[in-house]
């Protein structure tokens, strides 16, 4: 058990499993972390400032480029909001920085080409 989080470029016509996971005609996935739990954090925030309420956790959130940039600025000067849970583990951002730092350059090149970029996470 623990934090698992993921982000993937999307496109086209949404299909919901049994589960209300949504596939999407065109997926990508873009990166993948486990255990970065400042990330989780910033994302969390970000989240509530567009009114998400109650746990973060098996929520997507949809990243705009001017997102995305402000997050590379928060990556690049170790910004990110110290946060803690039970399954998030230790400060990773030195471990995920240059993923980070990659993810968030391939995202807005996809969103550049029309792709919605979506963060979504799981503890």
């Amino acid at each position: 058990m623990g934090l698992d989080q993921w982000a993937r470029a999307i496109k086209g016509k949404a299909t919901v499993d049994d589960n209300g996971y949504k596939t999407y005609e065109e997926q990508i996935t873009l990166a993948e972390w486990r255990k970065h739990p400042n990330l989780q954090g910033w994302m969390e925030n970000l989240w509530r400032s567009k009114g998400g309420e109650g746990d973060f956790n098996c929520v997507a959130i949809e990243l705009t480029d001017t997102e995305l940039q402000t997050l590379r600025v928060y990556v690049e000067e170790k910004g990110l909001p110290p946060t803690q849970g039970f399954f998030f583990g230790p400060n990773s951002d030195e471990y995920y920085k240059q993923q980070d730092l990659d993810f968030i350059e391939q995202a807005l090149e996809y969103a550049q080409r029309g792709y919605t970029i979506e963060y979504y996470s799981w503890w």
